[in-house]
């Protein structure tokens, strides 16, 4: 069966780093669009940043420049490297995987991985 398992939030102070992991398995990992979304409690979900089996990324504009999404085939397993953290990334990290031209919202998702960013 497919899982996606996240790991790596935790407790930071503002202007920190953080990165998180998520590894694959059940899907020919290398093909999909893998993506981390958040949620923040009262608040909707919300695209982080994806990026594509062609290695394209896209990332929400409040993250630009602060954070980047990555993946290593070999290891079936997508990062996102946290600079710069403010308060307001605060939320539960989702990750997600997509068969290209699917519906993310109706593809895999993780367990969430918490990242609080608060001094």
């Amino acid at each position: 069966q497919v899982q996606l398992v996240e790991s790596g939030g935790d407790l930071v102070q503002p202007g920190g780093s953080l990165r998180l992991s998520c590894a694959a398995s059940g899907i020919i990992f290398s093909i999909y669009t893998m993506g981390w979304y958040r949620q923040a409690p009262g608040k909707q979900r919300e695209l982080v940043a994806f990026i594509t089996g062609g290695t394209t990324t896209n990332y929400a504009d409040s993250v630009k420049g602060r954070f980047t999404i990555s993946r290593d085939n070999a290891k079936f397993t997508v990062y996102l490297q946290m600079n710069s953290l403010k308060p307001e990334d605060t939320a539960v990290y989702y990750c997600n995987a997509h068969f290209p031209g699917s519906d993310y919202i109706n593809g895999y998702w993780g367990q969430g991985t918490q990242v609080t960013v608060s001094s």
